[in-house]
């Protein structure tokens, strides 16, 4: 028996990356063959499930006429404008919740009062303070992001042992040098983490702010879609907004391996 078989069911045990690439193919392969019978084969009626085909024709027009871009284009411009915003706010605020306690005190009741709303309530007020342009849009996911991001950021500063503190405090450190030098180095391979995962979730915000007035967008695109029975340019649309996801997912990863490469070292 190979002896990478044996150490499929050990926890954490790696695989070679041959095996993991050929699993990670087959979870996106099967899905898409049980997708071309159904739809293919007549299971299903073409107007609720087009077929492959129809969504890569319908592809091939959006692109020749231009729309295609134009919406992909205003798309990432939102998502990474709202998630820019939310991580320029969200990681001091957070950190300093999980280092001092009066921080905390301060930050996480409201905090955790607000991210229990949900942030598609907060349009009429959004579209009333800010109107419906571009801020607008980006504003809600800012909303829809932040106050995950925040508790999350907060989370992972917690996680820095207080041994590791009171050792740099008794080399001498000032304690702004212990937050600055200590507690942030230690903080930045999970903080990436979360970054990595609230950035899917400012993906999944898009739908909703371009329901504010959007003209342009994947996720207007599909609402509009649905008005017309579009079925194929929805599951075009649906699919574009997974692959820029996972395109911003592994490369937020590859930045993290790269730049931080102690990280693996210091979660084992």
């Amino acid at each position: 028996m190979p002896a990478w078989l044996s150490q499929i069911g050990r926890i954490r045990a790696p695989i070679p990356p041959a095996l993991y690439w050929t699993v990670a193919a087959a979870t996106f392969a099967l899905p898409a063959a049980i997708w071309w019978l159904a739809s293919s084969g007549g299971y299903v009626d073409r107007l609720f499930l087009p077929s492959p085909a129809d969504v890569a024709k319908q592809a091939v027009v959006l692109a020749e006429n231009g729309r295609l871009w134009s919406d992909i284009g205003w798309s990432v411009y939102r998502v990474f404008a709202g998630f820019t915003l939310a991580a320029i706010v969200a990681i001091p605020v957070g950190i300093l919740m999980g280092t001092y306690h009066i921080a905390d005190a301060i930050f996480e009741p409201i905090t955790d009062f607000v991210r229990y709303m949900p942030a598609a309530a907060f349009i009429p007020l959004i579209m009333l303070y800010v109107g419906i342009g571009e801020t607008a849009k980006i504003l809600m996911i800012f909303i829809g992001t932040y106050f995950q991001l925040v508790l999350l950021v907060a989370a992972v500063a917690r996680t820095v042992p207080i041994d590791v503190i009171n050792v740099a405090y008794t080399l001498g450190a000032t304690r702004r040098q212990v937050l600055t030098n200590v507690v942030v180095p230690a903080s930045l391979p999970g903080l990436v983490e979360n970054l990595r995962i609230t950035l899917g979730w400012a993906w999944t915000y898009v739908i909703v702010a371009e329901l504010i007035a959007a003209q342009q967008g994947l996720g207007f695109r599909i609402m509009e879609a649905q008005r017309f029975l579009k079925t194929d340019t929805i599951f075009l649309y649906i699919a574009i907004i997974g692959i820029l996801g996972l395109a911003s997912d592994q490369i937020m990863r590859r930045i993290s391996s790269k730049t931080m490469p102690w990280a693996e070292t210091f979660h084992r």
